[in-house]
């Protein structure tokens, strides 16, 4: 996996460049190219900076040039600020002068469709022509922090300060709003990335840059579209969990509603895929995602500027009833559990604390306390091993020392080795102490729920970290061979949708659990097989131009004897012929009748960004009006496939509901993963559905009831 973090292309020249070009720099003090050129000029940038215009000798007091090609020195990051059209001229230019990265602010590409398209499609090449790392187009530019760079290579209004915190954006405007937004929390970047329309460079390009990048601990992304779906999942899931030292991401997918994936799609021309597919990808790839900018960086801050904690269990200490019970709420919404505190604990704080407090979990220390009740609160809780974490509550009274509070919160964050959050409810009273948190480094919020969501989030990825870990399971009692014949036959019919029967074979291939089955072209082959398969059996029709048999006629259940099996195969050639004139009849399918289970449904579908998509859910009622189905990309591991069967919100049925017995999980596991591997393996498959599989009592396996198996386009 770790193979995921090799570049495609070095993006050193855009972070780290040496020198910097920016073409279009003007004279115009209320232009865009003035406002990048002056940005990287006033914010300390410590390497040489070249202003391009043929029409102005000096830029800002600097000496002007009229190319790139007249620039006297090398030059490693080229900041293009000119009109759409001639933007291909002078990116070549940039390639003949040796610039190996680019930053394209303009606008007037595939957003606007047209000519827009080809415009950028012509500057992809000619990046890939000269090795050029491309930023861009229609973006906001590149920041970067890191003080032996000090680079704002953006028309942001000024440089943020430095921090751990990447942020990674496709849109330049919430670029913007979220540099406003932070410098009113007091929230620093190393680096921030405006994608734009993603020509060249794409999120996959950035975080590979980031992996290791000594600055970034923390990476933040707004995310509209995926470019390259596959490589993203990969690339995620090493920087989450497979580095040195994991680093967590946290992600912002817009298009989660329809009327919201309208407007992406609008906005980016590229909307791929459907939120669940998204929701299932991010949250395999370790990915937290988040609903706001709020939320983002709420999170953010915890991870920042504290430990990870060991467990879910919260210790809350207040000194006010009504925000804690709010806390405790939150605790168990947000999957954390309130923490039993030792009886050394509450023996401690009983002797120490005013007999109105109360000494178990939430710890109120009733409103009179000052900061050395919180204090010594809070050094019995951190050292309390029922403790994983802490959120320290506070409502200003008219004796609260609120300051002082702030600061025995941050001595105390440092006895212990166990994250701690505070909320000062409040504005105007609370500021003094606010202050003190955010100088020292306690995430502070403004009310209980989010202070308990951004430890939860945390909780999740420690999680994340430590989950038991399965490789992907190879079966060697398949018969890949067998399958592709089948495919290819298939092919040479010139058909994409296989009957059943042959959905079947391929199915038996690969040492699917099948009940007794064959198939028959007259009534008399229909009796006989049914004998040999055993009563009751069922009969379907077995036609390449029908695809949903029981609207036709095509499908009868529990024949019990051979009569039956004659007059169920003259009725059902008779409806059929009526249903659907001209359709080919090759027979029909028998199957002995299953025993009674639950339905389930797997599948696959080939996703254009992510390759082969699992899917699994219910079947019958709950698949169709539900729609209660989860997803993973494959291969899956063994665990994955367990995770998502206990993923979706019917799992509970499964478990056993209301004195039911439980189902034998175990057994739709092994079929999720044999199905994985058929994916992998058969890349002619576009689509397939198995539904149901009919999943019996624990021990007592599933068995395939029907398969539907479409190939993708020749």
């Amino acid at each position: 996996m770790m193979s995921a973090l090799k570049p495609r292309k070095d993006l050193k020249p855009v972070f780290c460049p040496h020198s910097i070009a920016v073409i279009g720099a003007s004279r115009d003090p209320n232009s865009v190219g003035q406002s990048i050129f002056r940005n990287i000029l006033m914010g300390g940038y410590r390497g040489v900076l070249y202003p391009v215009n043929p029409r102005a000798d000096f830029i800002l007091s600097v000496k002007a040039y009229p190319s790139i090609m007249e620039v006297p020195g090398d030059v490693d990051l080229a900041v293009i600020v000119v009109p759409a059209p001639i933007v291909p001229q002078v990116l070549d230019e940039c390639g003949r002068k040796g610039v190996k990265g680019a930053i394209v602010i303009s606008a007037g590409f595939k957003e606007i469709g047209g000519e827009g398209i080809e415009r950028e499609r012509r500057i992809k090449e000619i990046a890939d022509n000269y090795g050029i790392a491309l930023i861009g187009p229609n973006c906001l530019g590149v920041i970067n922090t890191d003080p032996a760079v000090s680079m704002n290579a953006s028309f942001a209004g000024r440089m943020p300060q430095a921090g751990r915190i990447a942020f990674i954006s496709q849109s330049g405007a919430l670029c913007t709003a979220v540099l406003d937004y932070a410098r009113g929390q007091n929230i620093g970047f190393s680096k921030i990335v405006s994608m734009g329309n993603k020509a060249d460079v794409d999120e996959s390009d950035i975080l590979v840059a980031l992996a290791e990048d000594p600055q970034t601990s923390v990476i933040l992304m707004y995310l509209e579209e995926l470019t390259s779906g596959r490589r993203f999942f990969e690339v995620a899931r090493v920087i989450t969990s497979e580095l040195p030292q994991p680093k967590p991401i946290l992600a912002i997918k817009a298009g989660r509603t329809p009327a919201g994936a309208r407007a992406a799609s609008s906005h980016t021309g590229a909307l791929s895929g459907s939120d669940e597919v998204y929701e299932a990808i991010l949250a395999q790839a370790g990915v937290l995602r988040v609903e706001s900018v709020e939320e983002l960086f709420d999170y953010a801050e915890a991870f920042v500027n504290q430990p990870l904690p060991n467990g879910p269990r919260l210790a809350i200490v207040t000194n006010a009833g009504g925000p804690a019970i709010m806390a405790a709420d939150a605790c168990m919404r947000y999957g954390l559990e309130l923490a039993n505190l030792t009886e050394t604990t509450r023996s401690k704080l009983k002797s120490s604390l005013p007999p109105a407090a109360s000494v178990h979990n939430p710890i109120d220390l009733i409103g009179d306390a000052q900061h050395d009740r919180y204090e010594l609160a809070l050094g019995m809780v951190m050292k309390d091993p029922n403790v994983d974490m802490i959120s320290v509550l506070l409502t200003p009274q008219a004796m609260t020392d609120v300051e002082e509070v702030a600061k025995a919160i941050v001595r105390i964050s440092k006895a212990d080795g166990k994250p701690i959050v505070a909320t000062f409810m409040g504005w105007y009273d609370v500021s003094p102490g606010v202050k003190v948190l955010n100088e020292n480094g306690i995430p502070h919020y403004s009310f209980p729920e989010q202070a308990v969501r951004a430890l939860s989030a945390m909780y999740n990825f420690v999680k994340w970290l430590t989950r038991p870990r399965t490789e992907v399971k190879v079966f060697t009692d398949v018969n890949v061979e067998r399958a592709k014949e089948i495919i290819q036959a298939v092919r040479a019919s010139k058909r994409r949708m296989l009957r059943e029967d042959e959905a079947l074979s391929i199915l038996e291939a690969y040492n699917f659990p099948l009940i007794p089955w064959g198939i028959a072209s007259t009534r008399e082959e229909a009796a006989k097989v049914a004998c040999e398969i055993g009563f009751p059996v069922a009969m379907k029709i077995l036609s390449p131009d029908i695809v949903h048999k029981f609207d036709v006629g095509g499908v009868i259940l529990n024949l019990g004897d051979e009569r039956s099996v004659i007059e169920a195969f003259d009725r059902m050639m008779q409806q059929v012929s009526e249903r659907c004139p001209g359709a080919r009849i090759d027979g029909v399918l028998i199957q002995k009748m299953a025993t009674k289970g639950i339905e389930t449904i797997i599948g696959m579908k080939r996703d254009q960004l992510f390759g082969p998509m699992l899917m699994f859910g219910l079947g019958g009622v709950y698949v169709e009006v539900l729609k209660d189905v989860t997803f993973r990309v494959a291969p899956v591991r063994e665990l994955d496939a367990l995770r998502m069967i206990r993923s979706v919100r019917s799992a509970a049925i499964l478990e056993g509901y209301r004195g039911q017995p439980p189902s034998d999980i175990d057994a739709i596991v092994e079929c999720i993963c044999r199905l994985s591997q058929l994916a992998l393996d058969c890349e002619d498959i576009e689509e397939l559905d198995v539904n149901p599989l009919m999943v019996f009592q624990r021990g007592e396996g599933a068995t395939v009831l029907d398969a539907r198996i479409l190939l993708t386009e020749a």
